[in-house]
């Protein structure tokens, strides 16, 4: 039985892959779907919610280490601790969302609106504030948690068969739905309900894009994908973003995304070309 497994994921690893994600992502978060929805009445420490990031990291380890033993895992762990990438493009992972930010919300005062309260940066749901340190949090769960899987796993396996935006586009499809659980868990979700859907995938593929020309351009690098996605939920997903700021970070990165595939074009969506498995 565990041949023919083993087999079936070396045959089909992108499937394996993704069967893995949402299975261990999904499962860790049951207890707090249970919770939400009252079908227990044991408590549930909602920070349980920060361990699902890790998911797509466990799902890709495991499959890389099945379908292609050590040098798969070796592979994997190399492009994780990938900073060898030039001065640029670590200033541009690491620093571009908090530019974002910044545009952001010049545009936002500039509409009359007040300044964002800035000590709410460090706030993250459920947890003890953490203030500066909270980047470090979100580089190391959403980013190396997240980032290992879908552009360090996903991304350039489809990239061998098909466009990186082609690519892309899938990617995004799956880390849409990844995220479905949190509509029966997550307070900020639970209120806005299925209908804000459509509006966040198209705010995902935007992301994805940006992430995708980042990942492309440092040559596989996990870790600059990781410090990007850390760095913009420190910003965009933070207390002292919301409301029209929120919007308006959102609408920034649609632009850079389409600025993307209008200047590097949709079959490498990089000037480096594309990295493949």
């Amino acid at each position: 039985m565990g041949r023919r497994i083993s087999l079936w994921v070396k045959e089909h690893p992108l499937i394996s892959y993704f069967v893995l994600a949402y299975a261990i992502s999904w499962a860790i978060v049951a207890p707090l779907i249970a919770s939400a929805q009252g079908f227990t009445d044991v408590p549930v420490p909602f920070a349980l919610h920060y361990l699902n990031d890790y998911g797509p990291l466990l799902a890709a380890l495991i499959t890389a280490g099945i379908a292609n033993g050590t040098e798969g895992l070796r592979d994997l762990f190399g492009r994780i601790v990938k900073w060898r990438v030039g001065l640029g493009w670590v200033l541009v992972a690491a620093l571009s969302p908090l530019a974002v930010y910044g545009i952001a919300v010049g545009v936002v005062v500039g509409l009359g609106d007040p300044l964002p309260d800035l000590s709410r940066l460090g706030t993250i749901a459920y947890i003890p504030y953490l203030g500066w340190a909270a980047w470090i949090f979100w580089i190391l769960t959403v980013g190396i948690g997240e980032e290992t899987g879908w552009r360090g796993y996903a991304l350039p396996k489809l990239q061998s068969h098909m466009s990186a935006l082609s690519a892309t586009l899938i990617v995004t499809l799956f880390w849409v739905g990844w995220h479905l659980p949190r509509f029966f868990y997550y307070a900020g979700y639970m209120e806005q309900g299925f209908s804000v859907l459509p509006l966040a995938a198209h705010g995902f593929l935007a992301l994805a894009i940006v992430l995708t020309f980042i990942y492309n351009s440092t040559r596989g690098s996990i870790l600059m994908a990781a410090l990007f996605h850390g760095g913009y939920n420190f910003w965009a997903a933070s207390g002292a973003a919301g409301g029209l700021t929120t919007y308006t970070i959102d609408a920034l990165f649609m632009i850079w995304a389409l600025a993307v595939v209008i200047f590097f074009g949709p079959a490498n969506l990089s000037r480096k070309g594309k990295h493949t498995l």
